[in-house]
């Protein structure tokens, strides 16, 4: 039986919330080992991590993004609970499903976790389980990270200010509107093609590895139209008037943007997506380890310093059971399913 995880001293709350911060401003880009935590009360439980050995988080996207500096807090936090250097790496690529399909070379001993979006599950052929709404063998769910709204908006080289503009501008400029998106097989790329197929407009889809030189294309105007997540970023460069927020993809309006309107105010409920984020241990890793995993990392989502970022930046913080997580992974494909009758077509990239 799994023990519950001991409380943590004040000191060690204090260098998890420095972590957070170096993360969320910016420190993402350089990787490295989270420091290994003090001796545990619990020595059982502290030898079992100990020799697993260290923990690698492979993140799906590029640094600079919010799932990256989310996944360098987990680190920090995770080292903590775990007792062991937590590393982290960025492996982007084909709108996440790269870094998920590395899972099933990956030996099933839970030393190595892979933090993405679950879209990739229900589009990229390589991952794509029989039936559809379930789950690849090779991929095991730990737990869900984060839901994060989608923001549509548009950079300076858009001259209108709404989704109605967008519209007309695509209707009259028939494929001279550059939407970018985070890579084929994404949220974003999800949102553009049932906004394509609602409307009858035509874009030209420009898909990225992720979020990072997306956004600094964006700033420079590389292309009138943008399909990202919601961040503190990205809420700023809202505020500061160089992106005009035309949209969320969100079950509600996102607080720090109590003004534009979902999608599905828009009369596009089909595109209406929000993106949800996990971290996943190859197929076949053992039951007890996976518990372990779970527990950690629904321990380190209760911290103030992590759960206040997400907050702040949009998401909400999911945590719970792997087996809720695996529940909700299943309507999310199956809602995609519904949603993209065409997925199977979507290229492996």
């Amino acid at each position: 039986m799994t023990r519950p995880l001991p409380t943590r001293s004040t000191m060690h709350r204090r260098s998890a919330l420095a972590a957070l911060l170096a993360a969320a401003a910016g420190a993402a880009g350089a990787a490295g080992a989270a420091g290994t935590a003090r001796a545990r009360d619990d020595s059982e439980d502290s030898d079992d991590n100990k020799r697993a050995g260290p923990l690698r988080i492979v993140v799906a996207y590029p640094p600079g993004g919010v799932s990256d500096a989310i996944a360098r807090a987990l680190a920090a936090e995770l080292a903590l609970w775990l007792g062991v250097p937590v590393q982290v790496e960025n492996r982007p690529g084909a709108g996440g499903a790269i870094a998920l399909r590395s899972l099933s070379r990956a030996a099933a001993d839970g030393r190595m976790l892979v933090l993405s979006a679950v879209t990739p599950l229900a589009l990229d052929p390589q991952l794509r389980a029989r039936p559809a709404a379930g789950l690849p063998s090779t991929v095991a769910p730990v737990a869900g990270v984060m839901l994060t709204p989608s923001l549509l908006v548009g950079t300076a080289a858009f001259r209108g200010r709404s989704f109605a503009d967008l519209l007309a501008a695509a209707r009259e400029r028939p494929g001279d509107l550059r939407w970018a998106t985070s890579g084929v097989a994404t949220t974003g790329h999800l949102i553009l093609e049932q906004v394509r197929a609602a409307s009858g407009i035509v874009v030209t889809h420009v898909p990225y590895k992720g979020g990072g030189q997306q956004l600094s294309d964006a700033l420079a105007g590389q292309f009138e139209l943008l399909s990202t997540n919601v961040g503190a970023l990205q809420l700023r460069y809202v505020r500061n008037g160089r992106f005009k927020a035309l949209a969320v993809g969100a079950p509600q309006r996102v607080p720090q943007l109590p003004d534009v309107p979902t999608l599905a105010e828009l009369g596009l409920p089909q595109a209406n997506l929000a993106s949800r984020f996990g971290l996943f241990a190859p197929g076949g890793t053992p039951p007890a380890r996976l518990r372990r995993l779970n527990a950690a990392v629904d321990a380190a989502l209760q911290q103030s310093a992590i759960r206040g970022a997400l907050l702040e930046a949009g998401s909400l913080p999911m945590g719970g059971s792997a087996e809720a997580f695996a529940d909700e992974i299943s309507r999310s494909n199956a809602e995609i399913a519904r949603a993209w009758p065409s997925a199977s077509r979507v290229p492996a990239n």
